[in-house]
């Protein structure tokens, strides 16, 4: 049975399960209104508009807060979503990081331990990114996301998807449960 939200822990980034009462930690980081500048939804550095997103992200059961290691204060955030067992396949996405924490290496880090631990339970793993948002695209690239198309996000909005693959990943199956 696939875990959405476990307890991921790197030398840069540990990841766990995100709480009601880190709210005012996450909107901290989401009120840089640079943080949305290449996304679709640009407007949510707002209070309320990003409310509906932590709510959301509450809601979803797979939401996890990004914490960085060495301080222990919260950076941001990720999800997974939309297991599909059938399809051995879940999404990443919903990612954000405190601009302090851009250039790669934390959201590398981050993405191999949610990659390390997904790839224990399904063979593919989907992200979906908005065409314009060239720094998610490039982010997703650069951990080996294969553009494989087009279709619409979960809030119907048009998204670029990459795959990768457990096969085409550098540790590959190892550890994937039956």
């Amino acid at each position: 049975m696939f875990d959405a939200q476990p307890t991921l822990t790197g030398a840069l980034v540990h990841a766990r399960p995100l709480r009601e009462a880190d709210f005012d930690g996450l909107y901290a980081v989401a009120a840089d209104p640079l943080l949305w500048a290449q996304h679709p939804q640009q407007d949510r550095h707002q209070h309320d508009v990003f409310r509906r997103f932590f709510l959301d992200a509450l809601s979803c059961g797979g939401a996890l807060a990004v914490v960085d290691a060495r301080d222990h204060r919260l950076i941001g955030t990720s999800r997974y979503h939309g297991h599909d067992a059938q399809r051995r396949e879940i999404e990443i996405g919903w990612t954000f990081l405190a601009r302090s924490h851009w250039g790669g290496a934390y959201n590398g880090e981050l993405k191999h331990l949610m990659l390390h631990h997904a790839f224990r339970f399904v063979d593919t793993v989907v992200f979906l990114v908005g065409p314009t948002n060239v720094r998610s695209r490039r982010a997703v690239e650069k951990i080996g996301g294969v553009r494989s198309g087009t279709r619409p996000d979960a809030s119907g909005s048009p998204s670029v998807v990459y795959r990768i693959a457990s096969d085409d990943w550098p540790e590959g199956r190892a550890g994937k449960a039956g």
